[in-house]
């Protein structure tokens, strides 16, 4: 049984930083590991933040380029979210999500299928980023 648990969450001002952590438990990170970040805020839909894959190739939103880093640390089975110049924009609850992606050959090279259009099957239960003007 998988499980995904966030925490790091917190309210800051606008131009702080966060770090977000997500443990995983009955998930291995490595093979066609494919884990990410997504957030919803009050009235809106689920919004994909950043995407990893197994070998570190992360894929971010256009909002968060240059301030959030994704990276996971395999051997604490841990995925991290590191939030810079954070905007009341950012604020949402935030939620770690993990799945197991196929291969495909583009271009002649295999490719795991992982990015922020990913179905993802293993969601945590968000931890609530605050950010104030």
């Amino acid at each position: 049984q998988v499980q995904l648990v966030e925490s790091g969450g917190g309210s800051v001002q606008a131009g702080g930083s966060l770090r977000l952590s997500c443990v995983a438990s009955g998930y291995i990170i490595g093979g066609n590991s494919c884990m990410g970040w997504f957030r919803q805020a009050p009235g809106k839909g689920r919004e994909g933040v950043a995407t990893i894959k197994n070998t570190g190739n992360a894929s971010y939103a256009d909002s968060v380029k240059g301030r959030f880093t994704i990276s996971q640390d395999n051997a604490k089975d841990t995925l991290y979210l590191q939030m810079n110049s954070l905007k009341p924009g950012d604020t949402a609850m935030y939620f770690c999500a993990a799945t197991y992606s196929p291969y495909v050959v583009i271009d002649g090279q295999p490719t795991l299928l992982c990015g922020l259009k990913t179905n993802f099957q293993y969601w945590g239960q968000g931890t609530q980023v605050t950010v104030s003007s």
